[in-house]
């Protein structure tokens, strides 16, 4: 998988994905990840890719140029054969398991990360990306929600974790909310592990896992509890 971010904050993308789970894919080599500035493809002196907004309003707008400029030379580098291109928009549809899981399947995923006031329509309409959200709020930038859709793609791809049974076992994976889980020692602070955890009989282990996930699924998240019951 490569991933491809276009960004004015390259660093905060480099500084990331060094770490944990991305970062060991990085080192063996089952992702590449590569922060393109849009600011380098400014046309003007100074470098700058923001102007006023057309029609008032606070704050800035990203140029259309130097972001159509940016993705055309980085299309002509890759090429565009089973590439997904993503906006990072309060616009777009919700981010969720499922729509990661799909992606994983990409060659390469490009990251159009705005920031200010967001980017010229013009360039979107361009572009034509896949308007992408993670949530109702407002964030400063593309950059946090990218790296967040990178670590949730990159945890699919064959070889990411420890063991492929660990993506099997995650929350959303089967449509519940993660179970509770325990490690040594068995009491601490008065607390005890659940009995059937320490008894070595897989078949109770799962019911109960599958009880307790069906318990928090529909307590935290009863949407999700109901389409899975209408399953």
């Amino acid at each position: 998988m490569n991933y491809h971010v276009m960004t004015l904050f390259p660093e905060l993308i480099e500084n990331t994905v060094n770490h944990s789970i991305t970062g060991r894919a990085l080192k063996n080599g089952i992702i590449t990840v590569n922060a393109v500035n849009i600011r380098d493809y400014s046309q003007n002196k100074t470098h700058h890719v923001d102007d006023y907004i057309y029609g008032g309003g606070s704050g800035m707008l990203i140029q259309a140029e130097p972001v159509w400029l940016c993705y055309q030379d980085l299309i002509k580098k890759i090429g565009n054969g089973n590439t997904r291109v993503l906006y990072m928009s309060p616009r777009g549809k919700t981010f969720n398991q499922s729509i990661a899981n799909a992606l994983a399947h990409n060659d390469n995923i490009i990251f159009l990360c705005g920031h200010y006031e967001g980017i010229d329509e013009r360039a979107i309409e361009l572009i034509n990306p896949v308007h992408m959200s993670i949530g109702d709020f407002v964030l400063t930038g593309g950059e946090l929600p990218a790296i967040l859709m990178m670590d949730a793609i990159t945890r699919q791809l064959p070889g990411a974790l420890g063991s492929d049974d660990s993506a099997l076992d995650e929350s959303f994976y089967n449509g519940l909310l993660e179970y509770p889980q325990y490690t040594r020692p068995p009491k601490y602070e008065g607390l005890s592990v659940p009995e059937v955890l320490l008894s070595g009989n897989h078949k109770l282990i799962e019911e109960w896992r599958r009880t307790k996930a069906l318990e928090i699924t529909k307590n935290n998240r009863p949407d999700m509890y109901e389409r899975y019951i209408k399953k």
